[in-house]
């Protein structure tokens, strides 16, 4: 409930002030527009979760949990990636592998997961379109530089850094802004068809499985041999760290399940584009291919153990 705490000289003007500002409220005015005067003593306190019922705050909250996955995507997790690199000794291209997959946020993937587990589903899609604003530049940058770190500037590889910003622009932000628009024009259509795609999700998510494994069934388990140990062990930080940072922060329930999805799941599409198609290095993919199937298993885990909590 909405309390009021202070007091003023005069009771009734600030009692009407207060019912002038609860009607205007329930009209749907948004918070910026009331017109709230206060004493220098008196102070207006509205409980988050009475704010939410009369629609007042779901962008401030998502905006807040935003900085939260990015303190913890976007530069925590190349950090734990840098550390389990160097601690586990990796070869330098299965290392920058493993910084380019911490690099990619999960997308439509961990979209899926998000709501396949009953996340938070507006705060995942929310995400992932603020992100896809960032990896363009993100991603070029911090790779070509642990491309230095661990393979020095005399290498055969490299990252056009301009070119590749627009790439991945083309590659990260069109769908979504596409799908943004799709949601606004044709909102009651998207509401209807949702139970089928909860089905499609499912089967889409099992066949992405079945082509990694049938593209790579030769190598497969020299992959694991090569990068298995580490990139399970970022994948399985990045889901407890995700999830425990929201829980710190006293996020609700679905908001905390999605952030650890959005930390924990990565896009691995978009990190064998990068690897593969812009840098050219079938080895630096290796990383990209045995977390995404990791990932799928612990991701399907991770959410199982929620719906059982």
């Amino acid at each position: 409930m909405a309390t009021v705490a202070g007091r003023a000289d005069d009771q009734v003007i600030f009692a009407r002030r207060i019912a002038t500002n609860v009607y205007r409220i329930l009209l749907g005015s948004p918070a910026s527009e009331l017109n709230v005067d206060f004493y220098e003593s008196d102070r207006l306190s509205i409980n988050m979760q009475t704010a939410r019922a009369i629609g007042v705050s779901p962008r401030w909250v998502e905006l807040e949990d935003a900085e939260l996955l990015y303190c913890a995507q976007m530069l925590l997790l190349p950090i734990i990636a840098f550390a389990i690199a160097l601690a586990f000794k990796l070869p330098a291209e299965i290392a920058v592998g493993l910084i380019i997959i911490a690099l990619a946020p999960g997308g439509a993937t961990s979209n899926m997961f998000s709501y396949l587990c009953k996340g938070d589903v507006s705060l995942s899609i929310t995400l992932t379109a603020l992100a896809s604003l960032i990896t363009p530049f993100s991603i070029p940058i911090l790779a070509d530089m642990s491309m230095n770190y661990f393979m020095g500037s005399n290498v055969a590889f490299s990252l056009p850094i301009g070119k590749t910003i627009v790439q991945l622009f083309v590659i990260t932000v069109i769908p979504v802004i596409l799908g943004m628009l799709v949601l606004s024009y044709w909102k009651n259509a998207a509401k209807k068809i949702e139970p089928v795609f909860k089905w499609l999700s499912i089967l889409f998510l099992l066949l992405i499985i079945a082509l990694i494994v049938m593209k790579n069934a030769a190598n497969m388990a020299s992959f694991f041999a090569q990068a298995g140990l580490a990139t399970l062990a970022l994948n399985l930080i990045a889901l407890i760290v995700g999830y425990q940072l929201a829980k710190l922060t006293r996020l609700s329930r679905p908001q905390s399940i999605t952030i650890g999805f959005e930390v924990g799941i990565q896009n691995g599409t978009l990190a064998l584009v990068v690897a593969g198609t812009l840098i050219g290095n079938n080895v630096m993919m290796i990383p990209a291919v045995t977390y995404s199937l990791i990932m799928f298993f612990s991701g399907g885990l991770f959410g199982w153990l929620m719906s059982k909590k």
